[in-house]
């Protein structure tokens, strides 16, 4: 997959099938449209292109709008990588990019600059300033430029927007689990680890304290969760707290993970944190010995856990 940013370093000539969106989460219901759209191009001999736009657009027309998203863009190229696809186009959203014409969006962008031949597109797609122009729209410009246009069938633009929903839901509620079957891959946080209280070491108990790459990606509920992540090309399971640490008087909501069975120095190291299952609600505790206590007890847990799924592969 070659990656372009802007869509102005697109220089490749072909024809090609393009399909437009954020595809934020990259889950199942986006890798059936993906699936469609670099089966088209195979059969068709087009090149796949996926246009997105970065910022997201409502962090540009809605600021006042807190928006957390399911990927990070970072997170979000890996995980195209691996559908097939030709090229990704990234382009800047900006307001003077939202004021454009549907037909200067049309005809400059996606046919003279892309070369579309082919556009796949969902049934209720709007474009162009105000979002003024529809998918009708989009057909007649076809008819004029010389580019078909395929609808994303309702079905599958509901099962997009259903599994959207659900999994931000679920790692609102903290049921990883539920956001892992609609994603197809287990809910990541990146970032780097960074020095904490270092509270953790003094109780055998070591901790990794992540911080996010970027401030608008999306955090689980509060509370604690068996994860794992890659450690020097290795596998390794942790247990991840997300919360503010009531107990010893925190009040800044953190990220700290006890990895098992590890003992590595992974200050200002890059992390990928995946989340595998939630163990408890986060809890304030009388004591530092009953905190102790709650956490060998998570401990057992996440053993067990890991054990049975050892077991499945």
């Amino acid at each position: 997959m070659q990656e372009h940013r802007p869509a102005s370093a697109y220089q490749n000539t072909k024809p090609s099938v393009i399909t437009i969106g954020t595809f934020d989460g990259v889950h199942i219901g986006h890798k059936a449209i993906l699936k469609k759209l670099v089966t088209s191009a195979e059969k068709e001999g087009l090149e796949s292109v996926l246009l997105t736009f970065f910022p997201h657009p409502r962090m540009v027309l809605q600021k006042d709008a807190e928006i957390k998203l399911l990927n990070t863009l970072s997170e979000k190229k890996a995980l195209l990588e691996k559908t097939g696809l030709d090229h990704l186009v990234i382009h800047p959203f900006t307001k003077q990019f939202s004021r454009m014409t549907a037909v200067e969006y049309v005809r400059d962008l996606l046919v003279n600059k892309l070369h579309a031949k082919k556009i796949i597109i969902g049934y209720d797609h709007r474009f162009g300033r105000n979002r003024t122009a529809n998918i009708v729209d989009l057909k007649e410009m076809g008819t004029t430029y010389g580019f078909d246009v395929e609808e994303i069938s309702v079905q599958e633009l509901d099962d997009v927007a259903v599994s959207s929903t659900k999994i931000r839901t679920a790692l609102q509620e903290g049921d990883v689990e539920t956001a892992n079957n609609y994603l197809g891959y287990p809910y990541m946080i990146t970032g780097t680890v960074v020095k904490g209280k270092g509270i953790g070491t003094t109780w055998n108990y070591p901790t990794a304290n992540l911080q996010p790459s970027e401030t608008y990606k999306l955090i689980p509920k509060n509370g604690v969760y068996i994860t794992q992540t890659e450690i020097n090309n290795t596998l390794k399971y942790g247990i991840t707290s997300i919360g503010t640490n009531p107990t010893v008087g925190g009040t800044s909501r953190t990220i700290e993970t006890f990895f098992l069975d590890t003992q590595a120095n992974l200050y200002d190291q890059p992390l990928q944190l995946e989340f595998l299952k939630f163990i408890r609600e986060e809890e304030t505790f009388e004591t530092v010995e009953k905190l102790k206590g709650a956490i060998k007890s998570d401990e057992k847990v996440a053993r067990t856990f890991i054990a049975t799924l050892n077991e499945k592969k």
